[in-house]
Formats: structure tokens, sequence, C-alpha cells
């Protein structure tokens, strides 16, 4: 009986636990980062408020060049690319991790398309593949008017990212190349349709990955500027941002969507949320089990945001102040939107990163070695060491931290630019809730998480 027991005692099995750098991280002293946080935070808000003069913001160019190619041709390059993609998660490898279209999908376009828009501006303007053929077809039909989908602003956007959250959040397979193949042609169609009926200038309001790159962008330290020929242009980060028209309301509403889904994707695998809806995190059943809830909660939580992000800024105004001023304060909160995503993703982009080269050195699995990587070349290791994950840590924290100062600095900027905004007393609420933003994120990005 005893051998009986001892046997059983080392039997192995299924061991529930997330085995990834959340492990390491509770080791760290999170809780004193997050404090220090939230303290640099408000120091940048008071210091800003008793500062006779906010940074200037200024932007020069560095240099002009010609078009290489036109919008229309590097459009249509993409709509071949896309296409290609398409035809990969239809016919190639089921295996997300070896298949291009999921990996193109969610760590190139999604991750490092993002980073790098948050620092040399809007690449998604050249490569979107609508422009060529939408004026392709125009041309070819005839078309020259439109239905009227411009009354409608960004809400076409808010429906295509707030489906678009649905799938990578919600959906049983977001990742299967079958599916997602299937939906991105969809999708492509959907947009090429409406486009050809409302003109292509209506992608930049009614596409929502046009909408979303082209806010990320504004917080560029370097941008392009188009018209006979190309500037590149230098700046603070934020520049652009202070020279936005103010947001309407149906983009308030897209940006609020983008800061809510991006929380939510943190906040719905964290032990605290699978409490609260009565899963068991370390008896995690599966997104099916949590499809609903998911679904309610992820709206919910957008309204929650959308209205705490409202009420402070009406908080610290007088009610014709506010219909005024929501609008141009409201571009305070683009760097957080684009500060988050990249911290929070990260960590996909270090892991799932090396599965794209993976694929890309050998992309149709015939034993190739493009660029001459070995065989199982991917390696998490360093999400098992301290340093590795301190590193990490460091950086997320830096970019969460360097977002909302800049948000702050740019706040105090837009509540004074037109007079209107009741100087540091009527930011007092804004700022605030920056404070509690940053603890906020910084706790997703280091709380425990199942699934």
């Amino acid at each position: 009986m005893r051998k009986l027991l001892v046997l059983f005692a080392f039997w192995p099995g299924a061991a529930f636990a997330h085995a990834s750098e959340r492990m390491v991280i509770l080791t760290l002293p999170t809780g004193w980062y997050m404090l220090g946080a939230g303290l640099a935070v408000a120091l940048t808000a008071i210091a800003g408020a008793l500062a006779g003069r906010l940074p200037a913001f200024g932007a020069h160019a560095l240099f002009d060049r010609p078009a290489l190619l036109s919008r229309s041709t590097t459009s249509w390059i993409g709509a071949a690319f896309l296409w290609l993609l398409i035809a990969s998660g239809i016919w190639g490898s089921r295996d997300p991790l070896a298949n291009l279209l999921p990996l193109t999908i969610w760590v190139t376009l999604w991750v490092g398309l993002t980073l790098a828009s948050v620092i040399v501006g809007n690449l998604w303007r050249d490569i979107e593949p609508w422009t060529g053929p939408v004026r392709w077809v125009r041309r070819l039909i005839g078309r020259k008017g439109s239905i009227g989908l411009r009354r409608l602003g960004h809400l076409p956007a808010v429906a295509g990212y707030l489906a678009f959250a649905w799938f990578e959040i919600i959906s049983l397979a977001p990742a299967d190349p079958y599916l997602l193949a299937r939906a991105a042609a969809g999708y492509y169609l959907l947009i090429l349709a409406f486009a050809v009926l409302e003109g292509e200038d209506w992608l930049d309001k009614g596409e929502f990955l046009t909408v979303y790159f082209g806010f990320v962008a504004k917080v560029a330290p370097f941008w392009a500027e188009y018209g006979d020929r190309v500037r590149v242009m230098a700046g603070w980060p934020g520049a652009q941002v202070l020279r936005m028209a103010p947001l309407s309301a149906s983009a308030i509403a897209f940006l609020t969507l983008v800061l809510a889904a991006v929380s939510f994707d943190g906040l719905h695998q964290t032990f605290w949320w699978l409490s609260r809806i009565g899963i068991n995190p370390l008896d995690y059943p599966g997104r099916s089990a949590v499809a609903g809830v998911n679904a309610v909660g992820l709206i919910c939580f957008w309204a929650l945001s959308a209205a705490t992000i409202l009420g402070a800024i009406r908080a610290g105004l007088p009610g014709a102040a506010f219909r005024e001023m929501a609008g141009p304060m409201l571009l305070a909160l683009l760097p957080i939107a684009a500060g988050y995503h990249v911290a929070h993703y990260l960590v996909d982009l270090l892991t799932n990163g090396q599965y794209l080269l993976a694929a890309l050195n050998d992309p149709f699995g015939r034993g190739w070695r493009l660029f001459g990587l070995p065989d199982h070349w991917v390696s998490f290791g360093f999400l098992a060491t301290r340093s590795g994950v301190l590193a990490i840590w460091i950086a997320e924290f830096a970019v969460i931290l360097g977002a909302h100062m800049l948000a702050v600095i740019l706040g105090l900027k837009l509540a004074t630019r037109d007079g209107t905004g009741g100087g540091f007393a009527g930011h007092l609420p804004m700022t605030l809730l920056m404070v509690a933003y940053t603890v906020f994120g910084l706790w997703l990005l280091s709380a425990p998480t199942a699934g």
C-alpha cells in the first residue's frame, strides 16, 4: 500500500498554473512600482500647473523627398499581399504558430505595426489594401457619388473595432488560420463595397484600422506630411496631437472603445475577473464557458470607461465649457491608448514574433532555411529568469509611465489652449483619473492570469 501511495504521489498530471512571466513578476515589488508611477504622474501635473510655461511641442522638417510610389500602387501591393495571406490561411497549415496569416495579423499588424507607428508615424497609410482597388472599381463602373455614409462619422469604424475586439478577445478560435482567413476576406470585401459606394475618402473615418493607426500615429516623434513631395517631420511626442481638430462624438466613442478593449483584454483573464464571474482560475474551463459573460463584460467595461472619462472632464468644467472642451481634452488620451497597447502586447511580440521569424524562415514547410535559422530555434527561456522578466517589466513600466506623463502635459496644454479649460483646477479630476489609469494599467500587467 505504501508503494502504491508513493506511486500516486509522483504520478504526472496537469499543472493548472499560468506558466509565463507572470509567475516571476509576482516576485517583484510591483506595488512600489505602481505607487511610484502614480506619484510621478501626480507630480508631473503639479509641476506643469506651477510652471509658468509648458513645452511648446514644436516640430521641424528633417528633409523632403519625392514619393517613390503612389498611394494607389502601394495599396494594390497591400491588397495582393493580403490575399496571399488569406490563401495561406485557407490552404496552408492549420497550426496558428506555423501559418503566416495569424502570425502576420496578430504579431506584425496588430503589435509590430502599432509599435512602429508610435515611433515613425502612420505606416498603415502606405500599405492599406483598399485605396487602389476602390479607385479602379469606381473608374471602371463610372461611380462618382456617395450614399451618405459620411454622415455617420466614425460610427462604422466603432462597429468594426467592436467586432474585431470581440473576435480577438471572446471568439473561440481567433488564431485559427481557416476561420481568420474567412473573417479577413469577408471584412475586406465589405469595406471594399462600402468604399466603392461612398468614395475612398470615407476610409479615413469609416474603416477601423485606418482610424486606429491614424490616431496612435499622432503620438510619434517622427512622421511624414504628404503633398507634391514627402516631408519628413520631427517633433516632441504629441506635437501632432495638439494640431488635431477636437474629437467628434463618434470619434470619442471610438477612442474610448480602444482604451476599454485593450484594458478588458488584460482584465478578462485575471484571477480577479474570473473569481467575479464564478470561475475557478486554477480550473479554467476554456473560452466557450465564458464567451457570453465576457461579451457583456466588454460592452459594460466600454460604457464604464467612457462614462468615467467624460465624468472626469465634466467634474472640472461648467456645462457650457464641457460641451466645448470635451472633444479637445479627449485628445490627451491618445498617448495612453498607444502606450498601453504597446506595453500590453510586448510579451506577445517577443514570443510569437519568434514564431513569425521561424515561419518566414520556412514559409511553405519544405525544410527551407531562408534566414539560416536552425530547427527548434524558438525559445522562451527569458520568461523564466528574474533578469529577463525584470527587463520586460521595466520596459512595460517605462512605456506606461511615459505615456501617462505625456498625457498629463498634453491635457494641461489642451485645457488652457482656448482659455476655457479652467486651468489646473479644471484639469484636476482628469489628473486624478490619469493617476488611477496608471496604477490600473500596471496592475493589469502584473496580475496573475489564467487561460
